[in-house]
């Protein structure tokens, strides 16, 4: 068996934003050495790692040059070149989630075929090489408005997605490959996170509910556990674990999903890493997602998914009309409240909806855990100097 802790063993991230940020606090507290490989010479992993790389995340040779480095590879973004990684596992690097992996949920289009392959539930789609081809489709009768439109690829935080409701909505899109899907009438989002080592241990977490941002198109609270009924969440677990098992992914794959009014329920999208949808595992859960993502990746056995107590997470993002060397406003408001925890990105510059932060809430009952997130929400502001 390897020895990670204390030892030569290298891990190394592609990707040095927060999410890794969150995942180097659990190679610290184990006492594992990393590498981190960021564009940004400013990413928020670089004041914790043991060695970081300012570099192209989608160059081969730089992608490639950096993995030669270590033994175990993985990533907290998406995008990242797919050539690079084959060739490394080809080399015996370990990449995890696989660039086969990677090469299904990288791509939209690639990600919805792949779910009408297996008999996955999602909404109906079209495929468009390029956004000018639309209006054709929509005079041909081929597809009627409204719809969703979605980049293939490098969409994130609600970029690369806008609702059409109109020809003209479709003017200043980038005219790149997408996917236009129906519009699904929901009545919730919900997503369920898988863990899965090499092993094939599997183990999800508790369903949650995601309340979004009717402009931003960005997650506003994750609630956990979700406030369904346990036929629901026992159908969104039966889903997320067929996702988990046809991708057959390691490491943590984060399935969102829609509720429809017939209780029935959709993928929307997935992604392979840490994510959004389980912030709240840090402080909520006995394992958090941060240190199970590091559990599977190394082969290691998963901790306990169980919730200590019901947790909510509210994400904080720039203000609007803000930008700038960012400050917290009302920072210490929020201290003084009932099981209130701040996590701080570390991004010295705001701007309108970027994510800087998010708060946890913990409380035992989940409906005052809300009236206490909604507090939150209203007191601390996110705004520049």
């Amino acid at each position: 068996m390897t020895t990670y802790f204390s030892s030569n063993f290298k891990l190394g991230i592609l990707g040095g934003g927060q999410l890794g940020r969150m995942l180097l606090r659990e190679t610290n507290k184990f006492d594992i050495q990393t590498y981190v490989l960021d564009p940004s010479n400013d990413a928020p992993c670089k004041p914790y790692t043991n060695h970081f790389t300012q570099g192209d995340l989608l160059d081969f040779d730089t992608v490639y040059n950096f993995g030669k480095q270590v033994d175990v590879l993985t990533i907290e973004i998406e995008s990242v070149n797919i050539n690079a990684l084959q060739k490394l596992e080809n080399e015996g690097v370990s990449v995890y989630p696989s660039s086969k992996t990677l090469s299904v949920i990288q791509n939209k289009a690639t990600q919805k075929l792949f779910y009408t392959d297996n008999n996955i539930p999602t909404a109906p789609f079209s495929r468009f090489a390029f956004t000018s081809e639309i209006e054709d489709a929509i005079d041909n009768g081929g597809i009627s408005l409204p719809f969703v439109w979605k980049a293939a690829q490098f969409g994130y935080d609600g970029n690369g997605v806008k609702i059409i409701r109109s020809v003209e909505d479709l003017i200043d899109l980038p005219n790149t490959e997408c996917i236009v899907e129906e519009m699904v009438p929901f009545k919730n989002e919900l997503a369920v996170i898988v863990a899965r080592n090499p092993s094939g241990e599997i183990k999800n977490y508790p369903v949650v509910e995601m309340e979004f941002h009717p402009e931003a198109n960005q997650v506003e609270y994750v609630i956990c556990p979700a406030r369904i009924s346990e036929k629901v969440a026992q159908k969104a677990i039966e889903v997320a674990l067929k996702v988990s098992e046809k991708i057959n992914h390691v490491g943590l794959l984060a399935i969102e999903l829609f509720q429809t009014h017939d209780d029935e329920i959709l993928v929307n999208e997935v992604a392979p890493r840490p994510h959004n949808s389980g912030h709240q595992t840090i402080e909520a859960s006995y394992t958090s997602q941060f240190e199970q993502h590091l559990r599977a990746v190394l082969n290691l056995s998963l901790g306990s998914t169980d919730n200590k107590t019901s947790g909510i997470m509210v994400n904080l993002v720039g203000a609007e009309g803000h930008t700038g060397n960012v400050v917290y406003q009302n920072i210490d408001t929020i201290l003084a409240m009932s099981g209130v925890t701040p996590h701080i990105y570390g991004k010295k510059e705001t701007r309108p909806f970027r994510k800087m932060g998010h708060v946890t809430i913990v409380h035992k009952d989940i409906d005052t855990a809300r009236e206490i997130a909604q507090k939150v929400k209203e007191t601390i502001k996110v705004i520049s100097n």
